[in-house]
């Protein structure tokens, strides 16, 4: 027996497929309400924005499930800001995963700023850096929210950990980033057991790659179905009926734009126009309708989830 036959056992062995699904074979694993798929918008940096988006989804009549919010940083909205975003979700009935505001770019250390030590990854640089960001999404839970986004995998199962002794309420949930890098089964079977409820694994997958994913993993799978230029700037609307296909559960993520949160296009700063962020979000929910569409015309035995199933983590103001 050749070494990759051997692996491809030892993998099996523990849970892992030994190779990508090539087969495609039809996912078996549904949400809890029975859906294959779900709705899922980013960039919700303010409360007009918010509006703007729940006003566009309620004309056009379309589900949506989640929103990644306040990619900025939720420590530059003040304690008022916060109460409303989570009170205006909380009444459309969506889900929140906020962006805490400390995190690796905010520290002094400047080797993230450099070509090779960027390589290193987005990880808190000592317990202060901890301390500061735990004490953000406890600010951010004060206010309703019960969703938060996670990058560090030793921040995400110390949050887990909190979780269990009750220092975080048991109803908050933890989303991992793409910016956490994970692109295989082994990376969402870890993130799994630290105690993830959902992760975003890297938008550029194959669909045997997503595939071989959702054999090993039980959590819904994040799916980047049209991302910026600055991540490649795809959009792969006619692959989305074989994604939910092969993936389900899954959110398909939509998230367009020049750059999200680095450079001088970034649309996630605090000093971009309100407004066209504003009118942002209506385009984006007008894409959710398309990509909705699509999947029905191709594939309707998919379904998608009504507006505000129960198994959602939406804030409590």
């Amino acid at each position: 027996m050749g070494n990759l036959n051997r692996a491809a056992r030892a993998m099996e062995k523990v849970g892992i497929p030994g190779r990508d699904a090539y087969d495609l074979p039809t996912s078996k694993k549904r949400f809890p309400d029975g859906a294959w798929y779900r709705m899922e918008i980013s960039g919700l940096e303010r409360p007009n924005v918010l509006e703007a988006m729940i006003d566009e989804m309620r004309k056009r009549n379309i589900a949506l499930h989640r929103l990644i919010s306040v990619v900025m940083g939720a420590t530059l909205l003040d304690k008022r800001e916060l109460k409303d975003f989570a009170q205006l979700a909380a009444d459309a009935k969506l889900e929140v995963i906020i962006n805490p505001g400390p995190r690796r770019s905010w520290d002094v250390g400047r080797q993230i700023d450099n070509y090779e030590g960027a390589l290193s990854g987005i990880r808190y640089r000592g317990s202060d850096q901890l301390k500061y960001v735990v004490a953000d999404i406890m600010r951010c839970i004060d206010a309703g929210i019960r969703g938060f986004l996670v990058v560090d995998e030793g921040l995400l199962r110390m949050l887990n950990v909190m979780r269990a002794n009750g220092d975080i309420p048991a109803d908050v949930v933890f989303k991992v980033s793409i910016y956490a890098g994970h692109a295989s089964a082994a990376g969402g079977k870890l993130l799994e057991e630290l105690g993830a409820g959902t992760f975003n694994p890297l938008g550029d997958l194959t669909l045997p790659q997503f595939a071989s994913i959702r054999q090993a993993v039980d959590i819904p799978i994040d799916i980047h179905i049209i991302l910026a230029e600055s991540y490649g700037g795809f959009m792969r609307f006619y692959e989305a009926p074989e994604m939910v296909r092969v993936a389900a559960p899954c959110y398909f993520k939509i998230e367009p734009g020049p750059s999200l949160a680095v450079g001088p296009q970034a649309l996630y700063k605090p000093w971009v126009d309100r407004e066209m962020l504003a009118n942002w979000a209506r385009e984006k929910v007008k894409y959710a309708c398309i990509i909705h569409e699509l999947i029905q015309e191709n594939f309707p035995e998919a379904t998608l989830s009504a507006q505000g199933p129960e198994d959602l983590a939406i804030p409590k103001p």
